[in-house]
């Protein structure tokens, strides 16, 4: 399986009004669609987008969704920021060992789940921060109570941005 770990866009400020319902910025909403469109244009395809309920999550899994013209996306409750990681592992494992899968969410979660497959040694364990806008793709080796990959690589805004750009010339 392969997972591809996406951080939500840029979102409006915090408010007092609830976090749920925060949405992506005018600016976020370009942001992800150049990065949609710079995932195309590498030959990414996905089989399933997951994403968490926050509205700013799946304004994001919804614009990715766009470009690679899915017509269906998952809400897992599991991926809220006060998510559980070993109920968003239990989901991972029901799943087809040949799908290719997008995740939506937020920090510090899709940095904890990336640190948990990939590390080894629970020990010295890395704090792996996924910027706005960041994917990592992890080739999953094995799914079990905490799932063991590989990570393939990890692709900043920046660099997404970049590869647009180059794209369109």
């Amino acid at each position: 399986m392969e997972l591809f770990i996406l951080r939500h866009g840029e979102a409006g400020q915090r408010s007092l009004s609830s976090d749920k319902i925060r949405p992506l910025t005018s600016s976020g909403k370009t942001e992800i669609f150049e990065i949609a469109k710079a995932l195309k244009t590498i030959g990414l395809k996905f089989d399933l987008v997951v994403t968490s309920p926050l509205k700013r999550a799946y304004d994001t899994a919804m614009i990715v969704s766009e470009v690679f013209n899915i017509d269906k996306v998952q809400v897992w409750n599991e991926l809220a920021p006060e998510g559980k990681r070993t109920d968003v592992y239990q989901k991972i494992s029901q799943l087809r060992e040949e799908y290719s899968v997008l995740i939506v969410g937020h920090q510090p979660l899709l940095g904890e789940m990336v640190n948990d497959i990939i590390h080894k040694s629970k020990s010295s364990p890395c704090n792996f921060f996924l910027k706005k806008g960041g994917i990592v793709r992890i080739r999953l080796l094995r799914k079990s109570n905490i799932p063991k990959g590989e990570l393939k690589w990890l692709l900043t805004p920046r660099i997404l941005r970049n590869i647009n750009k180059k794209s369109a010339k």
